[in-house]
């Protein structure tokens, strides 16, 4: 992790894989690897032959996208693995309790919470990856990190406090808190996992797939075996050509819009320019399963391209409309919270002004 980009992440990633000693040892036995996937799996076929992805997947997961310091290693063992889960859902059951009606209100100047844990879904298991527990979803560096160049990591850090700073006007702030588009890259790709609502629906048709992204009801266009549009208008979700290799989707996107630049979430944060290049490659290794591969290329902001892995799992749950405006007060709340400092503001320097006569 870079210097500039550190203080702005949480402990919240370390929180979701923080391990707990007590519960290792107590272990009677080391628990086994997760399976490998079958290199010979044949997955299930569309009437023109190329594999189905058809239903709903799910990416949460309590690993993220960058390595934490209490990892040296891409693989965690399984008898680590199992201690966070077990001692993530303690967590999770204890958050679940009722709350003391005799509690009282908190302190004044305190950070109450927003979220309870009913609203929050972000995994209960470590990602697994061909049998491996993994500790990040970035395989290349090696050392599990966004690689940005110095002047990348300035222009992030500065384009993140000015969408985190500025209140006067609602086009500056984050796209995921305007509603636009998802926080933290859920949907434009790399498509990553973020707190809660992590499924996504695939629809395959002769020559476009359809990704339909839980949050915030987006859904991407992938256009088949065609060009990338001569255009000045960039799409929030980026320009999307695919093709097929063997059994594998491979898909390339860029002319992202420039406002869905900053994407920040709790458990991690990124920056992508317009003309920055993803790369994903879909391919399905198992009834349950999706092997999803991503290579994040611009050399304007990153000193080699970084490469992740990721699963995306088979779920029986289904996608509801995320109306995400609906009793959303964040924005106005914002905004409206600006311009009463700025009167208060006002009326004590007008205040000042008078007594000093």
């Amino acid at each position: 992790m870079t210097s500039l980009l550190k203080p702005l992440l949480t402990a919240t990633a370390m929180t979701l894989l923080s391990t707990g000693p007590a519960i290792v040892m107590a272990q009677e036995a080391a628990p086994a690897a997760p399976e490998k996937w079958d290199p010979d799996y044949e997955p299930p076929r569309m009437p023109d032959g190329t594999p189905s992805f058809a239903g709903v997947w799910s990416k949460a997961s309590l690993t993220v996208l960058e390595r934490t310091s209490q990892f040296q290693d891409l693989v965690i063992d399984p008898s680590v693995a199992q201690a966070i889960e077990t001692g993530r859902a303690a967590a999770t059951e204890a958050a679940n309790k009722p709350s003391d009606p005799d509690a009282g209100a908190p302190e004044a100047g305190s950070n109450p919470g927003g979220y309870n844990a009913f609203w929050t879904d972000p995994g209960t298991s470590i990602g697994v990856i061909d049998g491996e527990y993994r500790s990040s979803w970035i395989v290349e560096p090696a050392d599990g990190k966004i690689p940005y160049t110095e002047a990348g990591q300035k222009e992030a850090f500065d384009a993140r406090q000015e969408a985190r700073e500025n209140f006067d006007d609602p086009e500056i702030r984050m796209a995921g808190e305007r509603c636009t588009v998802g926080f933290g890259s859920t949907g434009a790709p790399p498509m990553l996992n973020v707190l809660y609502n992590n499924h996504v629906q695939f629809y395959q048709g002769d020559n476009v797939i359809s990704i339909l992204v839980e949050m915030n009801h987006n859904a991407r266009m992938i256009r088949l075996d065609e060009d990338y549009r001569e255009t000045s208008l960039h799409q929030w979700l980026g320009d999307s050509i695919g093709h097929w290799e063997d059994d594998t989707l491979v898909v390339t996107t860029t002319n992202f819009h420039p406002e869905n630049s900053v994407r920040s979430a709790i458990r991690h944060y990124i920056y992508l320019q317009p003309d920055s290049v993803v790369e994903e490659r879909f391919t399905r290794v198992a009834d349950d399963a999706i092997l999803y591969e991503f290579t994040v290329t611009d050399p304007d902001l990153f000193t080699q391209p970084w490469k992740g892995e990721m699963a995306f799992w088979k779920t029986d749950e289904q996608i509801y409309e995320y109306a995400c405006h609906e009793g959303n007060h964040a924005l106005p709340g914002i905004l409206a919270g600006a311009r009463r400092k700025e009167s208060i503001a006002a009326e004590d320097t007008s205040g000042s002004s008078s007594g000093s006569r």
